[in-house]
Parts: C-alpha cells; sequence; structure tokens
C-alpha cells in the first residue's frame, strides 16, 4: 500500500529495482578479489590489504560529472556512451598524479527510472570501469519527479585510486628542458558542450539530422565518448625502462589547452606550444565555422584533439612515444619546458588557483 501511494508522487521503486537487475552483471563483471560483499549493499567494501606492500601508500580521489553533454543523449535518446566520458573525467584525473584507480562510485539523479536507459548509462560506466582497471563498487540512482522532468538526468562519479608517496607525479619533478609530449583526444570529450549547444541552436540544427560531415546524425557525432587514458598510462608508468621518465601529466579538461598544462608546471618555467604541430579534429574546425569564430578563440574551452599530456625526460621522450604508441596512443612532441627568464605577457599563468608555470600557444593550426 505504501509503494502504491508512494508511486502516486511520481516515484516508482519497482522500476528503480528493475534497473538494479538490469545493471546487476555489467557491475559485477568490474569486481576482483579485493571487492567484498557483492553487489547492492548500502555500501560499498574495498579490501586494502593490497596496499601493505606499498612503503608510503597515498589515496587519491576525484569527483566530477559529464555537464551539459547529457542534454544532447537525451535529444536523441542514446545513453550508452555518457558512462565512458563520467569515467573518463573522474578517472583519468588521479593518473596526473601517478594514482592507479581502485574503485569507483556513480550518482545518477533522473526525473523518471526507466530501467533501460538508467542501464545502458551503468553499462557505460562499468565498461568503462573494467577497461581502466577501476571496481565499480558501488552507486546510486535517485527518482526526484517534479524537479527534473520525465527524461531528464544528470550523472556524477567518484574515484579512489593510491600512489606511493615517493612516486607522486606532478610540478616538482619537473626541470629545465624537459619534453612536454601531447597525447590525442578522440573529439570533444566532456567539456564546452554549452557552447556547442549555443552554436547548434543558433544554427537551427537538429541533433537527429544528418550531418554530410560526420555521415552520422550532429547528436551521434557530439556524442563520441571521451578518450580513456588510465589503462594504457598506467601500463606505461609500470615500464621498468622508463621508470622515472615521466614527471607529469596533465588532463586537458575544463579551461582548455594552456591553462591545465600550466598547472602542473613549476613557478619560473614556460613552454610555447607550436599549433602547427597538429591539426584540430574536424568537429572543432566544424563548430568554429559554424560560429564564425577561430579555432584559436576556442582554446580556453576546447581540448582541439589533445585530451592529455605528458611531460617527460628529455633523454627519454622517444621511448615514451614509442610505448605510448604500443598502447594505442597516438602522440607528438608538442614542446620543451624553459626555466629562463622571459617576458611572460601573453602567456597563461596561475589557473584554478595554482601558480605554476606559463604556456602559450603560437603559430597556426596546421
Amino acid at each position: 500500500m505504501s509503494d502504491d501511494l508512494y508511486a502516486t508522487s511520481g516515484v516508482d521503486t519497482a522500476a528503480g529495482d528493475r534497473a538494479v537487475e538490469l545493471m546487476k552483471q555489467a557491475v559485477q563483471a568490474t569486481h576482483g578479489p579485493e571487492v567484498v560483499g557483492g553487489f547492492g549493499g548500502f555500501a560499498g567494501l574495498f579490501d586494502a590489504s593490497k596496499l601493505q606492500g606499498m612503503r608510503r601508500p597515498l589515496l587519491a580521489t576525484s569527483t566530477d560529472g559529464v555537464g551539459t553533454k547529457v542534454a544532447i543523449a537525451q535529444a536523441i535518446d542514446k545513453h550508452d556512451t555518457i558512462g565512458q566520458d563520467l569515467v573518463g573525467m573522474v578517472v583519468d584525473d588521479i593518473i596526473v598524479v601517478g594514482a592507479e584507480p581502485l574503485f569507483m562510485t556513480d550518482y545518477i539523479a533522473c526525473g523518471k527510472v526507466v530501467p533501460e536507459r538508467i542501464a545502458a548509462i551503468v553499462k557505460g560506466i562499468a565498461d568503462a570501469c573494467a577497461a581502466t582497471g577501476t571496481a565499480l563498487t558501488g552507486g546510486e540512482t535517485a527518482e526526484h519527479p517534479g524537479l527534473l522532468g520525465p527524461d531528464d538526468y544528470d550523472v556524477a562519479g567518484a574515484v579512489t585510486g593510491v600512489v606511493d608517496a615517493d612516486r607522486v607525479l606532478g610540478a616538482e619533478r619537473v626541470t629545465d628542458g624537459d619534453v612536454v609530449i601531447a597525447l590525442a583526444a578522440s573529439g570533444l570529450h566532456s567539456n564546452g558542450y554549452s557552447l556547442v549547444r549555443r552554436i547548434i541552436a543558433d544554427n537551427g540544427i537538429d541533433y537527429r539530422a544528418q550531418a554530410a560531415d560526420f555521415g552520422t546524425s550532429w547528436g551521434e557525432a557530439l556524442l563520441e565518448p571521451t578518450r580513456l587514458y588510465t589503462g594504457e598510462l598506467v601500463r606505461v608508468l609500470r615500464r621498468p625502462e622508463l621508470d622515472g621518465a615521466i614527471h607529469a601529466f596533465s588532463h586537458v579538461t575544463g579551461g582548455g589547452i594552456a591553462a591545465n598544462l600550466a598547472r602542473v608546471l613549476p613557478q619560473g618555467s614556460w613552454i610555447e606550444l607550436e599549433r602547427s604541430l597538429w591539426s584540430p579534429l574536424p568537429v572543432f574546425r566544424i563548430l568554429t565555422d559554424l560560429a564564425g569564430a577561430s579555432l584559436e578563440s576556442v582554446e580556453g574551452t576546447w581540448n582541439l584533439g589533445i585530451g592529455m599530456f605528458a611531460i617527460v625526460d628529455a633523454e627519454k621522450a622517444d621511448a615514451v612515444l614509442a610505448a605510448c604508441a604500443q598502447e594505442g596512443l597516438e602522440g607528438w612532441v608538442a614542446g620543451r619546458i624553459s626555466m629562463s627568464a622571459r617576458d611572460l605577457d601573453g602567456f597563461t599563468q596561475g589557473e584554478k588557483g595554482v601558480d605554476g608555470g606559463a604556456v602559450r600557444l603560437v603559430g597556426s593550426y596546421a
């Protein structure tokens, strides 16, 4: 009787139970022996005894969402890629300090639980967790009728990882002459979608309409999932011949290219990135053309084809590039770090509360 009364308010607990059943197998596939207690408890349990062999284990954590990219998924009723976007946004943040992911939890808020939709989202999360070596130990789906529309939802997640204290990566390891390697993005990833949606709306484009330049609908092209880097970079970091070669990573997310790289460089350092070394993906060119804007004008919003930077020992740069290529990560040398004194007018510095190095993009895109 109480469930029937609750249903009159717009909350369908039976649909929630059905969604759990549909996602169960995908979630359990991410569980190794470290996950204790199975699926469906109030809290996920992870056996931390695997950390006992570490000298001084530091836990790393990150939380994020996917942003307004979910609006495009809702517009074309395609929900199987958003989960990968979520995992990329949180897991690829902790690899920046050299941490290996241990486990993740997710949260989905929706106006109405549609079991198949929720299961598609969670399967995307689970598959991406499996690809990055992350256990999906728990989550929550909350139905918010009256607050969100029946087809509205938002997703968020948090990940916990670990790194030994003497292996933490960051600005303190970066030195004069270090080489900066750019790793290719798959597309827009999950940043700057408010601008994307504004451009699409201003041009009267229907997300379901075919886009001749992409060979798919506009919506499908713009939902290209975020490239995952963590699994591959963990394996690169583990290579004995590259021990100590990688000094820092930068995940290129909100704020664009220069701001995110500046965050992981030491004060007093600077670098100029030559635009001619890469050609931004077609999606960036098409969107800026529609907006009547230049690629340079969106460098602080979109990644323009660079999803991650690695700052490495100059003598081992070729070996790092080769290792990344073997892992399926396309990369190129983007520039060198300098500690020499110079006028830094026009450089990006001190972004997101970090008083780091200075970065400037120069030249023209290929």
